[in-house]
């Protein structure tokens, strides 16, 4: 029986293994193979590896994890878990296989739906984004647009607008409070209410935004509103409490309401967090926080020790 079992070899779950391989907890690591930023060209935010294609980050990670013995890794799915009384849980892999740990870590992550209009999802990750601290600086000098009319998306394009060549609000159809016009105006951001009808481009790089009326506007990038939902069913399925955004809630030490089962990374989020910061360091580090309480967990029920992490709320 392993002592951790993690579902997810993302950022947030090859930390957390990395972190208990180092105190010698065996550690089995079972990843999907593709992560929320695949379709990205590269890593951003991430200290002495910003710039690294996402494939051959992942490629670093297995190598690192690959010098620590107690850490066992395996391509696959977790197709099933549940709970073993009083000893920890029992999962069922694709291919046939099955696997028992003390404690479960889920680090399965979210996947992004793109609804917008035709042409943005084969543009999603190379020249259509979300984040601006993600992909905003390859933005820099160009023309770029903001689709949607929401405060959020004035905001946006205002913020984009002090590095970009030129930005451009479409809000698709959608009225646009006038206070909000006049800003965007001032401060130079073009605004097109007509309704957007798809996007044109070459290999995944956008060349112009097409409205209904035949129009057109070129633009090199644009941001879109995505909708992120969970990857993996399991922590449903073992009756662990989420938001109605779909994230699963934890407390500041990674677990969850169900005892025995911690989360970390996109997919799960503090009460006092309603915007968690969607960036593979970010969710590195709530991996390492992750293992790190899992250690002392483990700790405390092997040597009758009371637990030194107070569960904690929001």
């Amino acid at each position: 029986m392993f002592d951790v079992a993690i579902v997810g070899g993302g950022p947030a779950g090859a930390a957390a293994a990395l972190a208990l391989g180092r105190v010698h907890r065996p550690v089995l690591l079972i990843d999907g193979g593709e992560g929320r930023n695949a379709a990205a060209d590269n890593v951003h935010n991430f200290l002495t590896r910003d710039g690294t294609p996402p494939a051959e980050l992942r490629r670093l990670v297995r190598e690192e994890l690959a010098a620590y013995p107690a850490v066992r890794t395996g391509t696959g799915t977790v197709t099933d878990v549940r709970p073993i009384d009083g000893l920890g849980f029992h999962l069922e892999l694709s291919g046939g296989g099955t696997a028992s740990a003390r404690r479960l870590l889920l680090a399965t992550g979210l996947a992004d739906d793109v609804p917008g209009p035709r042409g943005a999802e084969e543009m999603w990750g190379r020249s259509a984004f979300h984040c601006p601290y993600c992909h905003g600086y390859e933005c820099t000098g160009k023309k770029v647009a903001v689709l949607g009319a929401q405060p959020a998306r004035v905001r946006l394009a205002l913020q984009l607008s002090r590095f970009a060549g030129h930005v451009a609000l479409c809000t698709g159809g959608e009225p646009l409070d006038p206070a909000a016009q006049a800003t965007l105006r001032k401060h130079g951001v073009a605004v097109h209410c007509e309704p957007v009808a798809r996007l044109e481009g070459t290999d995944g790089r956008l060349e112009q935004i097409v409205f209904d009326d035949g129009t057109s506007l070129a633009r090199e990038a644009v941001f879109v509103v995505s909708v992120p939902r969970q990857r993996s069913d399991l922590a449903e399925r073992l009756g662990c409490a989420s938001f109605a955004d779909g994230c699963v809630e934890v407390d500041e030490f990674a677990r969850t309401s169900v005892p025995g089962v911690y989360a970390a990374g996109d997919m799960a989020r503090r009460a006092s967090v309603p915007m968690p910061m969607a960036a593979v360091i970010a969710a590195a580090a709530s991996g390492t926080v992750a293992a790190a309480v899992l250690d002392q967990d483990l700790l405390s029920a092997d040597f009758g020790l009371p637990d030194p992490l107070a569960r904690a709320r929001g």
